[in-house]
């Protein structure tokens, strides 16, 4: 959804990623603490102090989200549900589920971790702050931060405790809905519907604070809002995918393989008599009928035009062994999946090195579009 992220580090066993856009979000935090709330909080220290704290902030705020994720992917772990990964991006954190839990209680026990977790660090540093500090006793910048960490711990649980999907407290309101009527397509729709609303109450609250003088924050508020309503709405659309993709297998949407390309053909060939004539975006490509790699659109982009007619597909295909491909008999939403997380433009259906087909996103949504305009029937 923000583009491009970058993997930091891996720790039991889940990849902890940073995107981008979370660059946004650290810079906005640094200035904000040290030309704003440390400076009118702790009056007299050099500016460079204050600089060196919100720079410690920052690496606080960093590590309270992954731990406060971490702990979703935890308890999601020892409920039986695959994750993925933790990414940070411009409005926090979110841990990756390759599925949705397979009970009510898994998904509350799942939703409160990472609440739970930020409510005890609130605790360890607040009580630090308090074991150390005395009333006679100034504050030292060291204290001033851990205060300003327990607060935000403590806000980040209260905050995420909200009713509204996809916050954990929205999660644990689909949990109680899913648990009362054992729907959990009737729980989402409810719980995604307070989600849309908690977005439009965070909009016109920041519409309001953005008019009476406070632009930034107001902006913020406008900004966190739409994100929760696009999520609350994904949300219920990615589960109703699933409900409808239920049984559809990668076989079943691919577009089947044209003549087979030769590593012999010319890039020009390809774009000419393949791409603009097949409209595909990958291509399988094949030696006695064998599936030896894979040439797409972007291999293509890589070569200036005029070397077209002289550079031949052998030469900038993805070899066999690296190449993006999936079996006939795997599930088409986990095709899906890989095409989103893993940004790639196609799948390669293929079995015992032999091509099947191409997959695209484009082929899945088509079938889902045709499901959902039949149901709606």
């Amino acid at each position: 959804m923000f583009g491009r992220s970058v993997k930091l580090f891996t720790i039991f066993g889940f990849e902890v990623s940073i995107n981008i856009s979370w660059a946004f979000l650290a810079i906005l935090i640094a200035v904000s603490l040290a030309q704003g709330f440390f400076p009118a909080t702790y009056k007299g220290w050099p500016a460079a102090t204050y600089w060196g704290m919100a720079a410690a902030g920052v690496v606080g705020v960093f590590f309270s989200i992954v731990l406060h994720e971490l702990s979703h992917s935890l308890a999601a772990r020892a409920m039986g549900m695959e994750m993925k990964g933790i990414t940070l991006f411009l409005f926090g954190g979110i841990a990756h589920m390759q599925q949705e839990p397979s009970s009510a209680k898994g998904e509350l026990i799942m939703a409160i971790a990472g609440p739970i977790i930020s409510l005890v660090l609130a605790g360890i540093l607040l009580g630090i702050v308090s074991l150390l500090s005395a009333p006679e006793e100034s504050a030292t910048p060291t204290l001033a931060v851990l205060q300003y960490l327990g607060w935000l711990n403590l806000i980040l649980a209260i905050f995420n405790m909200i009713p509204a999907f996809p916050l954990d407290g929205g999660r644990a309101l689909r949990a109680i809905l899913w648990s009362i009527k054992d729907d959990l397509r009737w729980a989402t729709k409810w719980a995604s519907r307070a989600g849309g609303l908690f977005g439009l109450i965070l909009i016109a609250g920041g519409i309001l604070n953005a008019l009476s003088g406070a632009f930034v924050q107001g902006l913020w508020w406008v900004l966190i809002g739409m994100f929760i309503r696009a999520a609350a709405h994904g949300g219920y659309q990615q589960m109703e995918m699933a409900r409808l993709m239920r049984g559809v297998r990668a076989e079943d949407v691919m577009l089947a393989c044209p003549d087979a390309i030769s590593k012999d053909m010319t890039v020009q060939d390809l774009v000419d008599e393949r791409v603009y004539e097949f409209q595909q975006t990958e291509f399988p490509v094949c030696d006695d009928g064998n599936l030896i790699g894979s040439v797409g659109v972007r291999q293509i982009k890589e070569v200036p035009r005029s070397d077209w007619p002289n550079t031949r597909v052998g030469d900038i295909m993805v070899p066999a062994e690296e190449a993006q491909t999936i079996s006939p008999d795997d599930d088409a939403l986990d095709a899906v999946r890989r095409l989103q997380t893993e940004d790639i433009q196609a799948l390669i259906v293929a079995k015992d090195r032999k091509p099947l087909g191409v997959l695209s996103r484009a082929d899945v949504m088509k079938l889902l579009n045709l499901k959902m305009d039949l149901e709606a029937a």
